[in-house]
C-alpha cells in the first residue's frame, strides 16, 4: 500500500476523511467541507442523531455535492486534550478496515485542529499512516479462490499535512516499523509445512541485506556446545533444529556491551509424547511467535539504523511424537551443565529457552536479556488476550518494559517471581524438573525455570501466549497473527538504550 503526504486542500477523487471533536465540533478542514457542501455535514450529523464526535465513531456520506470526493467519512476525535498517538493510529486503522475491500482505490485523511502540544509536529500524520498500514495487512498467499469483491481494492493512502517534510521525517521510522511487524506476522502466519526450523533460519538470514550479521548453528554445532535441553525437544522431528544468532552493531563503539533478545521458536508443537488434544492443535503453528517477534525487532532496528548493539537469538525446533522422541521421565543435560528431568514433553518451550538464554548470557555477556515466548496456557487464563505476562528480576528493566509497552499499546502486566514458586521445580532425580506436576502458578513456574539459566545477567521474560494471535480484529490488528512484541522491543531500545 502506497502512503504519501500532501497539502491540505488537495482535490480528492476517492474518500475524504475529516474529523469532529466531542460535541460534534467540526475541525477547520471539516468546516471548509461543510461550507463547500452547503451545510451537508451538519445536516448529516443532525439526521444521524447519534454521532457526537466521540472517539471511535464514524459517519459516512456518499457522493457529497460540492466536493470532488466520491465519499466523505467523518470520524470522531474525542476531546482534543485526550487525543494521543494511539488514537491517531486507531483512526487510520478503523478507516482502512471500512475501505480496504469496499471497491475504493484511494483515501485522503485531512485531520487538523488539534492543539500543538497534543502530538509533536508530523506525529499525527505519521501515526495515522502507521495505523492504516498495520490494519491493511493480509495473509492471502494460499487463498486461490477469492472473489473480486473479497480482494483489497485500496491502493493509495494520502495524509494531509501542514508541513510535508516534517511528516515524512516522522513517518520514516514508523514505515520501517510497519515493515517489521508485517514481516513478523508473515512468519507467524505461515503453516508449519512451509516454515520449519531451517526455513525460519533462512528467512532470518535475509536480514543480512539490512546489515544484520546472521549466524546459524545446526545440530552438530549445538551438540558440541552441550545443548541437550534444546536438542531433546527436536529429536522426534524429521526437521533439524537450529539456533540463529543475529547481531546488529549500531553503536558508535562496535565492541560495546550489547543488549539481548531471545525468542522461543517452536515451529510446530504437537506436545510430543505428552500429546496435545487434537482440537485446536492447528493453532500450534504460531508457537514460534516469540522468535518471530525477536526477528521483527532486529528487522526494524537495522532498517532504522538504531544506535545500539543488539543480539537476537532464536531457538528453532519442532516438537513431534516419534520413536526417537523425548519421553516423560527422561533426564537431559543443558549447556549450563544443569540436569533436567522431563516430566512433560509439552513443557518444551522452557527447555529450548534454557539453552538459548544460557548461550546468550555466556557468549555475549549482555547488559540484560529479554526473552519472548508463547510459554503457557496459564497466562491466557490469568490475563486473556489483553496483556502479556512480564516476569523480571531487575526493577529498572521491568519499569522500562512497562513504559515501552504502554507507549506502543502492547500491554504488559507485571507478574510475581517468588522463591517458593522456584522450589516447586526441584527434582529428586535431577537438578530440576520441567513442570511441578500440578496446575498452580504455571506461568510463574515456567518463568523461574528459564531464570535458572541466565548466569546472573539482568533478565525479563515475556509470556505472550495470549497475544500472538487474535481471533477478533482490532483497530490496527486484523484477525490472525498480531506481530506482538516487535513494537515493545523497538520502543525499549529507542527510548532507553540508544546512544
Amino acid at each position: 500500500m502506497n502512503v504519501t503526504f500532501v497539502e491540505f486542500g488537495k482535490p480528492q477523487t476517492g474518500t475524504l476523511v475529516l474529523g469532529a471533536f466531542d460535541g460534534a465540533a467540526l475541525t477547520p478542514a471539516a468546516k471548509a467541507a461543510d461550507k463547500a457542501t452547503k451545510g451537508l455535514l451538519k445536516k448529516a450529523i443532525e439526521a444521524n442523531g447519534r454521532f457526537t464526535g466521540a472517539s471511535g465513531q464514524s459517519l459516512m456520506l456518499l457522493a457529497p455535492a460540492g466536493l470532488t470526493a466520491q465519499r466523505l467519512l467523518l470520524v470522531g476525535l474525542g476531546k482534543p486534550a485526550e487525543f494521543s498517538a494511539a488514537k491517531a493510529e486507531a483512526i487510520g486503522g478503523s478507516v482502512i478496515s471500512q475501505l480496504l475491500t469496499s471497491g475504493e482505490k484511494q483515501v485522503l485523511f485531512a485531520i487538523d485542529g488539534l492543539p500543538e502540544e497534543t502530538l509533536p509536529a508530523g506525529e499525527l500524520e505519521a501515526r495515522i499512516a502507521l495505523g492504516a498500514r498495520l490494519r491493511a495487512y493480509r495473509f492471502d498467499q494460499y487463498r486461490t479462490k477469492l472473489k473480486k469483491e473479497e480482494r483489497p481494492s485500496l491502493q493509495k493512502v494520502m495524509v494531509a499535512s501542514s508541513d510535508i517534510a516534517v511528516a515524512r521525517k516522522a513517518w520514516r521510522p514508523l514505515d520501517d516499523l510497519a515493515d517489521a511487524v508485517s514481516f513478523t506476522r508473515d512468519l507467524v502466519s505461515e503453516p508449519a509445512n512451509v516454515l520449519y526450523p531451517e526455513e525460519f533460519a533462512r528467512r532470518a538470514k535475509a536480514l543480512e541485506k539490512l546489515g544484520v550479521e546472521v549466524e546459524i548453528l545446526g545440530e552438530k554445532e549445538m551438540q558440541k556446545l552441550g545443548m541437550g535441553a534444546l536438542l531433546g525437544v527436536g529429536q522426534g522431528s524429521a526437521r533439524e533444529s537450529q539456533l540463529v544468532v543475529m547481531r546488529w552493531n549500531g553503536a558508535s563503539d562496535k565492541e560495546a556491551q550489547p543488549i539481548a533478545f531471545v525468542g522461543k521458536g517452536v515451529c510446530f508443537d504437537t506436545g510430543g509424547i505428552s500429546l496435545k488434544p487434537g482440537d485446536g492443535m492447528w493453532d500450534m503453528k504460531w508457537d514460534m511467535a516469540g522468535a518471530g517477534a525477536v526477528t521483527g525487532a532486529m528487522h526494524v532496528l537495522a532498517a532504522r539504523k538504531a544506535r545500539c548493539n543488539v543480539v537476537g537469538v532464536l531457538g528453532l525446533v519442532e516438537n513431534m511424537p516419534d520413536g526417537k522422541a523425548q519421553r516423560p521421565g527422561d533426564i537431559v543435560t543443558s549447556m549450563s551443565g544443569q540436569t533436567i528431568e522431563v516430566w512433560n514433553t509439552d513443557a518444551e518451550g522452557r527447555l529450548v529457552l534454557a539453552d538459548a538464554v544460557y548461550y546468550t548470557a555466556d557468549r555475549f555477556k549482555p547488559k540484560f536479556i529479554v526473552d519472548l515466548a508463547t510459554l503457557t496456557g496459564a497466562i491466557m487464563i490469568a490475563l486473556g488476550g489483553e496483556y502479556a505476562g512480564l516476569f523480571a528480576d531487575n526493577e529498572d528493566l521491568a519499569s522500562n518494559l512497562l513504559v515501552a509497552a504502554k507507549a506502543e499499546g502492547e500491554e504488559l502486566w507485571r507478574m510475581p517471581l517468588n522463591d517458593n514458586y522456584n522450589k516447586l521445580i526441584d527434582s529428586s532425580a535431577a537438578d530440576m524438573k520441567n513442570i511441578t506436576g500440578g496446575r498452580e502458578a504455571g506461568s510463574a513456574v515456567g518463568a523461574h525455570f528459564i531464570g535458572r539459566f541466565t548466569k546472573g545477567v539482568p533478565w525479563a521474560h515475556l509470556d505472550i501466549a495470549g497475544m500472538a494471535w487474535s481471533k477478533k480484529a482490532k483497530a490496527t490488528v486484523p484477525e490472525g497473527a498480531t506481530g506482538y512484541g516487535v513494537r515493545i522491543l523497538n520502543r525499549l531500545v529507542s527510548d532507553f538504550y540508544e546512544a
